[in-house]
């Protein structure tokens, strides 16, 4: 049972159970931003000229150029081919952080906003100050 069902439960005062979970989510993103940063991700200009590798964290790891372009094309051409490389490798690495971040969050893509699991914990303790 997660916090916020419990707290639909009347189980609004187990600070100690909300900071048990808020612990587990923490070591869980950070586990799983690990797991990402350890990856490397490849993306290619259209003509596949260029191909980038950044890690899982966007970091820009190696840029590798066709001989060939270097002959046959101007600086211009491959500065463009460079930053689009880029661009898919990028492209890629976010999806599958939006994957990973899927997976935690129960597979909401999208959670709702307007619903915070958290919002009868804070009227509880807002309600105690106020009589307290």
């Amino acid at each position: 049972m997660t916090y916020g069902d419990a707290m639909g439960a009347g189980g609004e005062g187990d600070v100690r159970g909300l900071l048990r979970q808020v612990e587990g989510w923490v070591d869980a993103v950070a586990g799983t931003l690990r797991q990402l940063d350890e990856q490397k991700v490849t993306g290619t200009d259209s003509a596949e000229r260029v191909v980038a590798t950044v890690s899982g964290a966007g970091r820009l790891l190696e840029v590798r150029i066709d001989g060939r372009s270097m002959r046959d094309l101007d600086h211009v051409v491959i500065a463009r081919a460079v930053l689009e490389a880029i661009g898919a490798a990028r492209e890629i690495m976010a999806d599958n952080l939006g994957v990973a971040m899927s997976a935690l969050n129960g597979g909401q893509i999208d959670p709702d906003p307007g619903h915070d699991p958290l919002d009868q914990y804070f009227d509880a303790v807002l309600r105690e100050t106020d009589h307290g």
